[in-house]
């Protein structure tokens, strides 16, 4: 049985939207105050996961991620490309824009369900898709990369809406970010 495992840059106050800026918030593109080098490469450490694992993304993120990432050739993105990448999308996207794609049909928890028991599943993002995994209980571990940033907007979409009990696996300074690992009080 493999874990549900969720990555996302976040700030000091628990935001997760408009990290790069590309979403047009006015506060957006906070993840890239700290310089290129704090959140480019395997900053999550994902390593040999990305190897058997399968990386989940909502469309928007999936559709963000398929006009950047094929071009590139560091390490860590070839095992990127060389993933297999499932997309939950009620819509039909052209999966062809990123080799490795393939769509998550029917309902997203029991699709996960499905995937995570044979596989690791990696889950970039994707806020829609994190909701509805938290409000199931089916996310594993919490990979989060903090920048020392507050946002100090009330409006802003922050990676927890309700309580949560998590258990701290490690934390490693990277530069002017911290990642830190969770685990859920329940995996």
């Amino acid at each position: 049985m493999g874990k549900v495992i969720v990555i996302q840059f976040i700030t000091l106050d628990g935001v997760i939207e408009d990290p790069d800026g590309r979403g047009g918030a006015e506060f957006g593109g906070w993840a890239f105050r700290f310089g290129r080098e704090a959140i480019a490469g395997d900053v999550f450490r994902l390593g040999p996961v990305l190897d058997g694992c399968v990386v989940l993304f909502g469309h928007r993120t999936w559709g963000h991620f398929s006009r950047l990432w094929p071009e590139r050739t560091d390490r860590f993105s070839v095992a990127m490309n060389r993933a297999r990448k499932v997309v939950a999308s009620t819509g039909s996207p052209d999966l062809t824009a990123w080799a490795g794609s393939e769509r998550l049909d029917g309902d997203v928890v029991e699709g996960v369900a499905r995937l995570a028991a044979e596989h690791d599943v990696v889950v970039i993002g994707s806020t829609s898709v994190v909701r509805a995994l938290q409000a199931a209980d089916g996310i594993d571990e919490y990979r989060l990369l903090t920048v020392p940033s507050v946002i100090g907007d009330a409006n802003a979409v922050r990676l927890f809406v309700s309580s949560a009990e998590l258990g701290l696996v490690s934390v490693d300074a990277a530069g002017p970010v911290v990642l830190t690992v969770l685990a859920a009080r329940s995996a």
